[in-house]
C-alpha cells in the first residue's frame, strides 16, 4: 500500500503472470488489501509544478536550461534509482517510494507506506529538501498550487511517457477539460488501508461523501492564464467534465450489495486506455475490458488479461475516491508543505479510528445522491461557503475536523516531543473557523498587493 504506481505493475513490461479466468479472481485480488489494523499504513502522494526561476516558464523534459530530466538525474545522488521508458528516465524509485511525472511535467512524490503522519511529514520535508537542492543548482523552482496559474496548454510541454500520448488523443472525445486535468493540475492524495470488505465499504462511503469538505479546505487553484478563473478549486471543477465514465462520486458505492465484486463490475465497464506489452503501450482507448476477459480485444486478439493488466486498468479510473488494494482520497488541491502533511492527518483521524468513522457515517448516511453531487459541484466554486440543507460546508468541515482530531488523539502516535498527530490539523482548523479557503486568500493578494498579477505566486507559493 501507499505506492500504487510501483505495485500496480506500471513499471513492469506488462502482461506478466497467469491469465485472469473469472471476475471473482479480480475481486479476490482487491481483497488481498485487507490487513489487521496493526498493519494499517499511510501513503501520501503530492504533485508540484516545476518552473524556470528566470522566466517562470514551465520545465521542458530536456534541452537547455533547467529541465525535468536534469531534476530526475540530479536526484539520483540521494539514492533514487532511475526508471526508464525508451531509454529516458521517467520516474525514480527508492525504498517503497517513487518520484514520477504527470503529463505536463508535474513532479509527483508517491510516498512509502508509513506508520504515522509524523513519518509522512518527515518524508515530505526530506523530499522537498532534496528537490530544492537539485532545483537550486539548475535554476528551477517548484510551485504548490492546484492549477497552473500562468501557462497556457500550448505553453505546457508533454512528458515522454507512452500512456500520455494515448490519453491526450482520447480525452477530447469524452469531455472538454481532460487536457486541463492532464497538463495543468496538481493534487495531494492519501492512500489508506482496511481490514475487511465491510470496513472498506464504510470507509469508502464516508470518504466519498466528505470529499467535498476536503476540496473546500484545500481549495487552492483560483488562477488560470494569468488571471482568476472563477473557481476556488478549478482543479476540482475540471474533474466534472474530464470523462464521466471514469470520474465522480460513484453513487453505486452507497447501494446495497457494495463490495469488492461490485467495484470490479464498475471497473470492467470503464473504457480502456491501453494494454502494455514488452514495455510498449498499445492503444486500446474506448475498448472494453470485458471483451479483453473473453479474449476478444482486437488489439491483442486471443489474449486474456493478467492481474498486471487489471492493475493498469484500475490506475486509469479517476473517481473522487479510488479503490485498489487500498483506498485513495483524491479530492484536494496541491499546496504548501504544511497542508501536504494535513491531508493524511485529516483522513487518518476520520477513517482509522472506529469511533470517528462511526460518527462520520452518522453525519453523512442520510445524504442523498443529489446532495452529495451538489456539494461536489459547489465546493469547487464556493468552497466552505457552499450551502447544504440549513447550514454550510464550513459547519460540516468543522464537525468533521473535530472527529478527525478525536481519532488522531485516540491513535496516540507521538513524535519525539511527545506531541500526537493532531498538531497537523491546526492549519485546517484555522481555515475552517474563518470560512475562508486558501484560494480566497490568494485572490485577496491578487486584487491587493500583487497588483492583479500572478507573478508573485512564483515566490510566495514556491517550496
Amino acid at each position: 500500500m501507499g505506492n500504487g504506481k510501483l505495485l500496480s505493475g506500471s513499471y513492469s513490461d506488462g502482461g506478466q503472470g497467469p491469465a485472469i479466468e473469472t471476475i471473482e479472481q479480480m475481486a479476490e485480488h482487491l481483497a488481498t488489501g485487507c490487513k489487521p489494523k496493526s498493519q494499517w499504513r499511510i501513503g501520501t502522494e503530492h504533485e508540484k509544478f516545476g518552473f524556470s526561476l528566470g522566466d517562470h516558464g514551465p520545465l521542458s523534459y530536456e534541452g537547455d536550461g533547467p529541465t525535468v530530466r536534469k531534476m530526475l538525474e540530479g536526484l539520483t545522488r540521494f539514492g533514487w534509482e532511475e526508471v526508464l521508458e525508451n531509454g529516458k528516465p521517467i520516474a525514480l524509485k527508492r525504498e517503497g517510494a517513487s518520484v514520477s511525472l504527470e503529463p505536463g511535467g508535474q513532479f509527483e512524490l508517491s510516498g512509502a507506506p508509513l506508520d504515522s503522519v509524523h513519518q509522512t511529514c518527515a518524508e515530505v520535508n526530506g523530499h522537498l529538501k532534496e528537490v530544492k537542492a537539485v532545483a537550486d543548482e539548475i535554476g528551477a523552482g517548484f510551485l504548490g498550487l492546484g492549477f497552473s496559474p500562468k501557462w497556457s496548454l500550448e505553453d505546457t510541454p508533454m512528458m515522454p511517457k507512452g500512456r500520455y500520448g494515448l490519453m491526450k488523443a482520447y480525452m477530447p472525445k469524452v469531455g472538454t477539460l481532460g487536457h486541463q486535468m492532464m497538463f495543468r493540475s496538481c493534487t495531494v492524495q492519501v492512500n489508506l488501508d482496511f481490514d475487511s470488505e465491510a470496513t472498506m465499504v464504510k470507509m469508502f462511503r464516508v470518504a466519498l461523501a466528505l470529499q467535498p469538505a476536503a476540496t473546500a479546505l484545500f481549495a487552492n487553484s483560483p488562477f488560470a492564464d494569468g488571471k482568476p478563473n472563477g473557481f476556488l478549486s478549478y482543479r476540482a471543477h475540471i474533474w466534472t467534465d474530464t470523462d464521466n465514465h471514469r470520474t465522480g462520486m460513484l453513487p453505486f458505492v452507497f447501494e446495497d450489495g457494495m463490495g469488492f465484486e461490485r467495484y470490479v463490475d464498475y471497473a470492467l465497464d470503464v473504457p480502456m486506455y491501453f494494454v502494455k506489452r514488452k514495455g510498449e503501450f498499445i492503444d486500446a482507448t474506448g475498448k472494453s475490458f470485458r471483451d479483453f476477459l473473453d479474449g476478444k480485444l482486437s488489439v491483442v486478439p486471443g489474449e486474456r488479461p493478467t492481474m498486471d493488466d487489471f492493475d493498469d486498468h484500475l490506475s486509469t479510473i479517476f473517481p473522487e475516491v479510488r479503490l485498489k488494494t487500498f483506498l485513495e482520497m483524491r479530492g484536494a488541491d496541491g499546496g504548501p508543505w504544511n497542508r501536504l502533511c494535513a491531508l493524511p492527518a485529516f483522513w487518518t483521524g476520520i477513517l482509522y479510528d472506529s469511533a470517528s468513522l462511526d460518527a462520520a457515517w452518522d453525519l453523512v448516511k442520510d445524504w442523498s445522491e443529489e446532495e452529495r453531487e451538489n456539494l461536489r459541484i459547489g465546493a469547487a466554486k464556493t468552497a466552505l461557503k457552499t450551502s447544504f440543507r440549513n447550514t454550510t460546508l464550513q459547519d460540516i468541515a468543522q464537525q468533521v475536523l473535530a472527529m478527525s482530531r478525536e481519532g488522531l488523539r485516540g491513535r496516540a502516535r507521538m513524535n519525539g516531543h511527545g506531541e500526537n498527530e493532531t498538531l497537523f490539523l491546526d492549519d485546517l482548523d484555522e481555515i475552517a473557523a474563518s470560512g475562508i479557503s486558501p484560494a480566497e486568500e490568494l485572490l485577496d493578494r491578487y486584487h491587493g498587493r500583487w497588483g492583479k498579477s500572478v507573478e508573485p505566486a512564483f515566490t510566495e507559493c514556491a517550496y
